[in-house]
Order: C-alpha cells, then structure tokens, then sequence
C-alpha cells in the first residue's frame, strides 16, 4: 500500500518537500500559498518560496543558536492531562505560587470520522488526540508551555502546530514540523492573557486542508488572579463549555453523494476543489452534526456559571444562546480588555476562540447555535444545554395554555 505523504505531488523528496513547507508563513505574506503560477490545473502543496528554505532554517537555527539560555531556575514542573472535548482540564482559576512549565502532550491522529450519520457523510478527520476540536489547555500568564509533539509511524502526512497565544516561528509552526515516527518538543511563554486558537500548518494548500480536516484547537491563557469584570471585580465559573465550530468540504459525487476514501489525504484533489467554493457542506460543533445534542448535551444545573470558550480556526460566527445571554462576554478573547456584558449574541473572527459566561436562571433545554440559523440548523452548527433546577415564574409563566378560539 502507497504510503502518500504529499498526496497532489509527483513522486519526490520526501523530506526535501516536506521540510519546505516551512516558509509557509512567508508564502503567505506574498499571497503565495497556492501555487498556481506553477502550472495551469496542477496542484501542489509546495509553497513558491521552497526553495528558499535551507537557507530561512539555516538563519533561524544561527539565531537559536547565539540566543542566550533561559534560567528556567525557579518555575516548577507540572503535567497537565489533557481531556476531550466539551470538557477541561483541571486547572486553578487563580493560580498559587509562581509560574509554572506546564508539560503537555499532543499526538497528531489521522483518523475516519462520521460527520453525520443520517448522510453517512465521513472525513479522515486530521487531529490533535484524536478530537475535533484538539483539547483545551489552560495554563496562566507567565507560566511557560511544553509541548512534546508526536507524529506516530502510521500517519500519511507531516504535521506541525501553531499557537496563535505565542510569539515568533510562525507561532511554533516554524519549529515543530515533525514526519511520521518523529516528536519534538517545544517550550514557549504565555505572555498575553485571553483566549486563542492553535492549528496545523504544514505550509502551502496544505494549511487550509489540514485546518478544514479538523486540525485546530484552544487554548486559554488565565491571569494570574484569575477573570474580573470591568471593575476589577472577581469572577468565578462552575464549569467550562468548550465548543469548537468545524466547516467541513467533503467532496461529492456525480450522483451528490459524499465520497469516501481508503486513506488520509487520498481527498486531497477533490478536497481542493470542494474547498475553493468556499461552501462549507457542514459547519458543526466538536466534529459532527449532534455531537452536543442529545444524549451528548451539555449540563448544568439552575445557579451555576459556566464559561462557554469557543473556537472557530476558519470562519466568521456569531454565537447565541436561545433563553439565555452573555452576561460577560470577551468577545477578542482578549482578558486584559473588560468584558461586555448582557450581550444577546456575540461575534467570533476567523482564526480565534472567545469566551462568554453565563449564569443559567431557568431549568430546561437552552440550545447554543450559530445565529446564521442556516448553518445551524441546515448544517449542524448547534449544541444543548439542559439545566436542571426549580421553575420562576417571575422570570417566565405561561399564563393561558395554547387552545383554539372563536372566530
């Protein structure tokens, strides 16, 4: 069986073509990341400046080289397990003691995915333990992030990560490119508190291909002493919400049926052109359509905060929960800004993750969608959250039961 490493491309270096992909970053900045000037109809993965890369790693190695070393003396170890989404890791919402280096571990997953049972629609979903989203983590700023990045033997593609909490190398991406049966490990300093996206980027097309797969995840960088509202007031939640908006282009057929493959990356072409007319077939959340409905829906009960962190790598969206709102909404993901408040429906860019937080007054069922009602209800972008608790009727009393009349 063809192992494709660099499905698009003729027979070629694997390494040599891999390892380009690192100017991505600088493709991109030149409008480059597709390569069309290098044929009419020819796809390729490789970015117009890979010829340049020896030279770009050469540079930044002599940097890393001649940079002085960081006195790590002080910072004390810990591990932090991270867990599959909805859910968090087990983290303090202000921290005690000093900064920390908190390890954590990602294992780049290529695995097939049913996006919809009803269609059979499926991906070879690429992923950050194997969820879509990758899993949440959550340190504080000032402590440093250690990431060991393992690609394992019988993947069919290279992977890397960038965090857009960092700062330099492509936001890590630069530096953590790793080829089936490699791991790296990356340390790096949460200095800007908030909310932020992470995702694949190997380079070229390969970076909305891998994005669009699943390959995208969040991280959120507390302060020290923890959120406040915009008077410097402290605020505490009881659980944490994490949501992850996934569009997805699966290719069709003739006949409009979803197409299925043997292997990760053998959607590559048609993938290409599903993806070029910017339609997604599904925009749903934590993977698949009803991923966060029913048996699977969120819970909380009448009383209690939670703080609904949400992640879009791709697209605009604009969250809403019906019955409920926003009591506190950081919008950028920004902490160091004061929240909003008493939002109705909050907005999330392209390439970012938020957080909003709310304190349920209501039993029932509240469902959190994407307010384009198209996306969420046609294309799958909704989740519940059923409440447990006492009825108020000051807050809402049906006073006269639905019942015909008299005309």
């Amino acid at each position: 069986m063809t192992k494709r490493f660099n499905p698009g491309l003729a027979q070629t270096s694997r390494r040599n073509v891999l390892r380009g992909t690192v100017l991505a970053g600088a493709a991109a900045m030149t409008g480059g990341l597709a390569s069309s000037a290098n044929g009419a109809g020819r796809r390729t993965s490789v970015p117009p400046l890979r010829g340049a890369a020896p030279q770009f790693l050469q540079a930044e190695a002599q940097a890393q080289a001649e940079a002085a070393p960081v006195d790590l003396s002080g910072y004390t170890r810990v591990k932090q397990e991270l867990v599959a989404p909805p859910f968090a890791p087990q983290h303090e919402q202000v921290a005690s003691g000093g900064p920390k280096i908190v390890e954590i571990e990602l294992i780049t997953e290529e695995r097939l995915m049913v996006v919809d049972e009803d269609t059979g629609a499926e991906i070879w979903a690429l992923t950050y333990n194997g969820s879509v989203p990758g899993p949440l983590i959550i340190v504080h700023e000032g402590d440093y992030v250690e990431l060991t990045l393992r690609n394992p033997t019988d993947s069919q593609m290279e992977h890397n990560i960038d965090f857009h909490a960092s700062t330099g190398a492509l936001g890590g991406g630069g530096l953590t490119h790793v080829f089936p049966g490699e791991e790296t490990v990356l340390r790096w300093k949460a200095t800007k508190p908030g909310c932020f996206t992470y995702h694949c980027a190997p380079g070229g097309a390969m970076i909305p291909y891998h994005v669009t797969h699943g390959m995208n995840g969040a991280i959120m960088v507390l302060p020290r002493d923890g959120l406040k509202d915009g008077d410097g007031n402290p605020l505490r939640y009881d659980s944490i919400a994490y949501i992850g908006e996934q569009d997805y282009y699966l290719p069709m057929d003739e006949n409009g049926d979803y197409r299925t493959y043997e292997l990760a990356g053998d959607d590559y072409a048609d993938s290409m052109d599903a993806m070029r007319t910017l339609v997604p077939t599904h925009s749903v959340f934590n993977g698949a359509v009803g991923a966060l409905t029913g048996d699977n829906a969120l819970r909380a009960k009448v009383g209690e905060t939670v703080l609904m962190i949400h992640n879009q790598a791709n697209r605009d969206s604009r969250p809403h929960l019906i019955g409920g709102h926003g009591n506190y909404v950081w919008e950028t993901g920004s902490f160091t800004d004061a929240p909003l408040t008493g939002i109705e429906s909050w907005f999330v860019r392209g390439g970012s993750a938020m957080a909003a937080m709310y304190t349920f007054e209501q039993p029932g069922v509240y469902a959190y969608v994407n307010h384009n009602l198209i996306e969420a209800v046609l294309l799958g972008a909704t989740a519940h959250f059923v409440v447990d608790g006492a009825w108020d009727n000051a807050l809402m009393e049906q006073v006269v039961a639905p019942h015909s009349f008299e005309t």
